[in-house]
């Protein structure tokens, strides 16, 4: 006698979900609005939000239904310049991540003689070389010495380790580009190094008007990868120079240019 055995317990089903799934917050405080995240719980029952190993407190830092989410203001305002993954947890299927993108409005840009533009040669999330590429302009009416500019350019190492730079191309010579990692004493949400550029005085002048462009590359001693993703000054997107106030520029250590994390 054959026994043909049926199981009719229902598979999974589909995992929950948020749309959203990035928003942008202004830090101005008459631009403040909360976040109102769509959940589609498919059967699923949340049961946290956190962002990083960090929870958030319901009824405090956000409000739940069985349709909705609410980051409140007061909690976004909290979190720095910069973008921030939130972590939707459920008790059973995937997580949903909602990214916010950080900015404050009311902090304006210094203005001074030096417009920094930038792009990234290598877009990777994750990537054993950091290529990044400035130009640099004079916008004032005065030339500016080369070799009283520094710019820096923000970044997490993820591992800390010795590293290398390479000026690989620049219009005033790449042996007239200096270098320096320096690490910020306080960390901040996607920062723990900066990598000064600056320039010898055999770079010359930037005479009203005048470009300089500088292609770089650096690397950790054992090669091993940056996580670009969660990066400060790194541009997701884009292969050509457009404005970047996320590079700072300064002129004899007075910041002229950007937005420092």
């Amino acid at each position: 006698m054959k026994v043909k055995i049926i199981d009719t317990t229902p598979g999974p089903g589909p995992d929950a979900s948020i749309a959203p799934v990035t928003s942008a917050f202004d830090k101005a405080a008459a631009l403040q609005q909360d976040i109102s995240v769509a959940l589609s719980l498919n059967g699923h029952q949340l049961t946290s939000v956190t962002k990083g190993t960090a929870a958030l407190a319901s009824g405090q830092d956000y409000t739940a239904t069985s349709t909705a989410v609410v980051l409140k203001k007061s909690y976004l305002a909290t979190l720095p310049v910069g973008q921030h993954v939130i972590t939707f947890h459920f008790n059973a299927g995937n997580n949903a991540v909602l990214t916010v993108n950080v900015t404050d409005s009311s902090v304006t840009v210094p203005a001074g003689n030096l417009t920094i533009q930038a792009f990234n040669g290598n877009t990777s999330a994750s990537s054993s070389g950091i290529s990044p590429k400035f130009k640099v302009t004079n916008n004032g009416t005065s030339a500016i010495q080369l070799s009283d500019v520094k710019l820096r350019y923000y970044y997490t190492i993820d591992g800390d380790k010795a590293q290398s730079f390479w000026s690989d191309w620049a219009s005033v010579g790449s042996a007239n580009v200096t270098a320096n990692f320096a690490k910020l004493e306080t960390p901040v949400t996607g920062a723990d190094y900066a990598l000064e550029i600056g320039f010898t005085s055999a770079a010359g002048i930037l005479n009203p008007g005048q470009s300089a462009e500088i292609q770089t590359r650096f690397s950790k001693s054992d090669w091993s990868n940056y996580n670009q993703a969660d990066d400060y000054s790194f541009k997701a997107s884009g292969t050509q120079f457009a404005n970047h106030d996320k590079v700072t520029g300064y002129v004899s250590g007075q910041l002229v240019w950007g937005i420092e994390p």
